[in-house]
């Protein structure tokens, strides 16, 4: 992990740890978002969780319990204010401190259940239906995101290739239409319907 001051700014794009990298503390996100990604022997990536405010990095929770490296990366996606709590501190504060371990225990209780629907996902979804579901998380309440092939296919877990036929299919379909690093919802319901199929 390359931060290890109590409170600090980190810029976009930084990358805060590596896989076999150790654990120096416990990282609280003030305001921001970090990105969690694995990458696979074949070289495909793939977003595990993203780590905003109120939130836990399980890779950082698992390190810190058991003593391991990391085994994922973990970039800011955008500017970030966090606190980075000490080992020692941390460890302290599990023991002593009641409604510290309660919240701690909730948001990892969270992140797993976040985790259960990603092997979901993958395991029993259409690249269709991730797709979708993707550009509608990213999107937001935006019409419009800024998102290339490549991130798109990290998002899912797929190919750049799969992901830019699909996105051809959408835009066919009227449910989007795309220009280079830049995608316009042109039918949400639509979207909708194929990220929710069945509802």
């Amino acid at each position: 992990m390359t931060v290890a001051a109590p409170g600090m700014t980190v810029p976009q794009g930084t990358v805060l740890f590596r896989p076999e990298d150790p654990c120096q503390g416990f990282v609280v996100v003030r305001s921001g978002a970090i990105k969690v990604s694995l990458t696979a022997e074949n070289g495909r990536e793939i977003v595990l969780y993203r780590v905003q405010p109120g939130e836990v990095c399980l890779q950082t929770f698992g390190c810190l319990v058991k003593g391991n490296a990391y085994s994922a990366e973990g970039m800011a996606e955008t500017d970030l204010e966090i606190e980075v709590i000490p080992t020692g501190e941390f460890q302290r504060r599990v023991e002593q401190d009641a409604g510290f371990r309660e919240q701690l225990f909730s948001a990892v209780a969270a992140r797993f259940a976040d985790l259960e629907r990603l092997v979901e996902d993958v395991a029993l979804s259409s690249i269709a239906e991730r797709l979708a579901r993707a550009l509608l998380r990213l999107a937001g309440q935006k019409t419009v995101l800024h998102a290339t092939q490549e991130g798109l296919a990290t998002e899912i877990g797929s190919a750049r290739e799969v992901v830019s036929r699909q996105l051809s299919l959408f835009a066919r379909a009227g449910l989007i239409e795309a220009s280079r690093g830049h995608i316009e919802l042109r039918d949400r319901a639509g979207l909708e319907a194929l990220a929710h199929p069945g509802v």
